[in-house]
C-alpha cells in the first residue's frame, strides 16, 4: 500500500514494518445535514503539526511505535456502494497482513465495511458505539444505507448482545425501544458504566467506533449533527484510558469531523488529539 507525504506527526513507517494502519475516507454521500466531513482526514493530517507526539495521558510516544499513514482512499464521489466496497476491500487487506485498521472517516456509514472486513476474521466481533445519535434507524430517507442506519446494519450482521452505546441522546423513539427489548446495549447521555462492559468484554475482539459528535458542541462545533448535552473532551480522554483494559481491540475510527463547520480549527485540532490517543490505544 502507498505512503503518503502528507502524514498525520510521525506515521511515516514502511507498510511492511507497520502494526497499525491509518486511512481515512472522504465520503458524506449520505450525510442529511451539514455536509463536510469528507474532509477531515487532511485537515486532521495539516493541524497534527501541533499536536505534540508524546502523551501524557498514556505516557506512551507516537514516534516509538511503527504506523503507516496511507492517506485518504480514492473513492467515486457518489457511489455509495462502490466506494464501502473499496473500504472493506482495504481493510481485508490490512487484516490479511496482520495489522489494525485505524479509520478516520467520513460519515459514520464508512464504520459498515470496516465490520463487515472484521467479522470474517473475528465472528465474536463487539462493537463499543460512542455517539450522541443511535444509528439504529432501519432506513432514513428511504436509504437503507446511510449514516442514521449504520449500526442498524453491524445489528443485522452481529445480532442482540454485541453492540454497546454510549452517549446517546437523540433519536426517534423506535431505536430507543429497540435498545429497551435488550437487542443493544444503550447508555443514554453520558458514559458511565464503560468500565463494566470493558471488564465483560476484554477477552473479546472489540471493535471501537467513535462519532465525535459524542462529544458538547462547545467543545467540537464541527460536525454535520450537532447536539447539546455531550460529553466533554477529559471524558472521552477517561473513555480512552478505560479502553487500555480491553485485551484485543481489533481496530478503531473516529467520524464526523466536519473541518469547514468550524472556521477556528479547534474541532480538528480536538479531533487530531483524540486519534492520537486511539492510535496509541491500538499499539498497547
Amino acid at each position: 500500500m502507498k505512503k503518503v507525504d502528507l502524514s498525520f506527526q510521525s506515521c511515516k513507517a514502511e507498510y511492511n514494518e507497520s502494526n497499525v494502519v491509518l486511512f481515512s475516507v472522504p465520503m458524506d454521500t449520505t450525510t442529511s445535514y451539514r455536509p463536510g466531513t469528507r474532509f477531515a482526514g487532511n485537515a486532521i493530517r495539516v493541524e497534527s503539526i501541533g499536536i505534540e507526539w508524546y502523551s501524557p495521558y498514556k505516557d506512551m510516544n507516537l514516534r516509538d511505535y511503527k504506523t503507516v499513514d496511507i492517506g485518504d482512499l480514492e473513492l467515486p464521489m457518489g457511489l455509495v456502494e462502490d466506494s464501502l466496497e473499496i473500504v472493506n476491500d482495504t481493510v481485508k487487506q490490512i487484516l490479511k497482513d496482520n495489522k489494525k485498521p485505524m479509520m478516520i472517516g467520513g460519515e459514520h456509514l464508512v464504520t459498515l465495511p470496516v465490520v463487515q472486513a472484521l467479522v470474517q476474521k473475528y465472528p465474536d466481533l463487539h462493537i463499543i458505539h460512542l455517539d450522541a445519535h443511535t444509528d439504529l434507524r432501519d432506513e432514513f430517507l428511504g436509504r437503507k444505507l446511510s449514516h442514521a442506519t449504520v449500526l442498524r446494519r453491524c445489528h443485522d450482521i452481529l445480532g442482540d448482545g454485541r453492540i454497546y452505546q454510549f452517549g446517546i441522546r437523540s433519536g426517534d423513539k423506535h431505536e430507543f425501544d429497540l435498545a429497551k427489548s435488550g437487542h443493544v446495549f444503550m447508555r443514554k447521555f453520558d458514559l458511565e458504566g464503560l468500565d463494566k462492559i470493558v471488564e465483560k468484554l476484554k477477552d473479546k475482539p472489540v471493535y471501537i467506533t467513535i462519532d465525535l459528535d459524542v462529544l458538547d458542541p462547545s467543545v467540537f462545533p464541527g460536525t454535520g449533527t450537532p447536539e447539546p448535552g455531550g460529553i466533554t473532551f477529559k471524558e472521552l480522554l477517561s473513555a480512552m484510558k478505560t479502553f487500555e483494559g480491553l485485551n484485543n481491540v481489533v481496530g478503531a475510527d473516529l467520524v464526523e469531523l466536519a473541518p469547514m463547520l468550524d472556521t477556528s480549527n479547534v474541532s480538528t485540532i480536538v479531533a487530531a488529539k483524540a486519534l492520537r490517543e486511539m492510535i496509541l490505544l491500538l499499539h498497547k
